[in-house]
């Protein structure tokens, strides 16, 4: 089935996320009228990819990077269906690739334990055109998501396994082959957030249950008292790449990234020992990157949190080649280097670095982790799963994260 938009009808501004080969990219858009001349630049809010702690693994780059802020463009360019027509074979163009122009932003599959998913075995679930984002030219800039996304001829292509149906007033709606879910976080994202319920958006943007399994053709039920409508913390899966949502107010309640290197000189000004071994501990610049540990470097026991210099004793090669035995509570479990989350943009608050998820060992504050540590995401076709925001791999242990316990100097 082909969708056909009119470019002439005024809509806001559109992003789509576009799936060629094992990648998959965003466009953005806005209606309206245009922007004066001289005008100041005004910024929707900002996509962040969950995954990458604050940049891809081979460097932001172009239209592919972790985090991209959606601004107001100069001239509009959304776009709204406006016919449908049925096809019995698939057009011979260049649909789902991420060379067109008006592809703004490009993701690609996250593997859990952070990073992209690679080498010719990683078959990519994101659809080509994922969804779009249409924000409002005029306050208070609200933006809306949609599941699917027009091509340079304006047409939203959907795959014959793909769940489509009419609408009651007489238009074309549907879903794409893997879902665009998303979910609101309960009291918006901050100190007192929960996690919300996870939904599925169509191309229209109505809101419906989770089908039985991603792909499959039967939708869920309309929800009709939810709405496409982003809020900050709203997180939206792709089915291979989950985004997080911050609009501006909510970015000026999160740390930046000088407060961020404020405290790891305080945490290492407090000179934290490794109560075995006496040696002064800290927390390596985050222009090293994620390199292999340094002799400083804080390491954790994940199931009791005390914080240690690296050893090679307590090892329990029995229970798993990272299982160790804490010297000072004896509990055996994973024994991790320590590594600080560096994407702002993911924490709920600027509260002092005081917990690490397990296992992977990234440490942010408490009210982040904690939050973090309850929100399942979607994995896979039906299944949901807490993971680390900063590294991407699944939590473990009772609560999926641990109070670190640090010792101070002796002098």
């Amino acid at each position: 089935m082909v969708l056909e938009g009119n470019p002439e009808v005024g809509s806001p501004r559109t992003s789509d996320l576009q799936h060629p080969g094992n990648q998959g990219s965003c466009l953005l858009s806005s209606p309206g009228e245009d922007a004066q001349p001289g005008e100041e630049p005004i910024k929707y809010g900002e996509l962040i990819v969950l995954g990458y702690n604050g940049c891809l693994g081979s460097g932001d780059k172009g239209r592919r990077r972790s985090r991209l802020a959606l601004s107001r463009r100069p001239h509009a360019n959304g776009v709204k269906p406006d016919v449908m027509h049925h096809i019995s074979t698939p057009l011979v163009s260049k649909i789902g690739r991420s060379t067109e122009n008006m592809i703004d932003f490009v993701v690609t599959d996250t593997s859990p334990g952070g990073g992209a998913a690679e080498g010719p075995s990683a078959q990519s679930t994101i659809s080509r055109y994922a969804c779009r984002i249409l924000c409002d030219r005029r306050p208070p800039y609200t933006a809306r998501i949609y599941a699917a996304g027009f091509d340079a001829s304006s047409n939203i292509f959907l795959g014959e396994r793909a769940a489509k149906w009419r609408t009651p007033d007489g238009l074309m709606d549907g879903l794409t082959t893997n879902g665009v879910l998303v979910m609101h976080p309960a009291g918006g994202f901050s100190e007192d957030s929960a996690p919300g319920v996870w939904r599925e958006i169509s191309v229209c943007g109505n809101v419906y249950t989770l089908r039985d399994s991603r792909s499959a053709q039967q939708r869920g039920k309309l929800v009709e008292n939810e709405s496409n409508v982003l809020q900050d913390g709203s997180l939206i899966d792709l089915c291979g790449a989950t985004l997080l949502w911050r609009t501006p107010a909510g970015l000026l309640r999160a740390p930046t990234l000088k407060q961020l290197e404020a405290q790891r000189q305080e945490a290492n000004a407090a000179r934290p020992q490794c109560p075995v071994g006496l040696s002064t501990l800290a927390f390596p610049s985050p222009a090293r990157g994620r390199t292999a540990p340094d002799k400083q470097q804080p390491w954790v026991y994940v199931r009791c949190g005390h914080v240690h210099g690296y050893h090679g004793w307590g090892c329990r090669r029995e229970r798993g080649p990272q299982e160790r035995e804490c010297p000072l509570c004896r509990l055996v479990g994973p024994y991790v280097p320590l590594w600080l989350g560096q994407e702002a943009g993911l924490c709920l608050d600027p509260g002092p670095p005081s917990h690490a998820f397990a296992p992977c060992g990234h440490v942010c504050s408490e009210k982040t982790a904690r939050y973090w540590a309850q929100t399942p995401l979607p994995h896979g076709t039906h299944a949901f799963h807490a993971a680390c925001p900063f590294c991407g791999a699944w939590l473990t242990g009772e609560h999926g994260c641990v109070r670190l316990i640090f010792q101070g100097p002796l002098d």
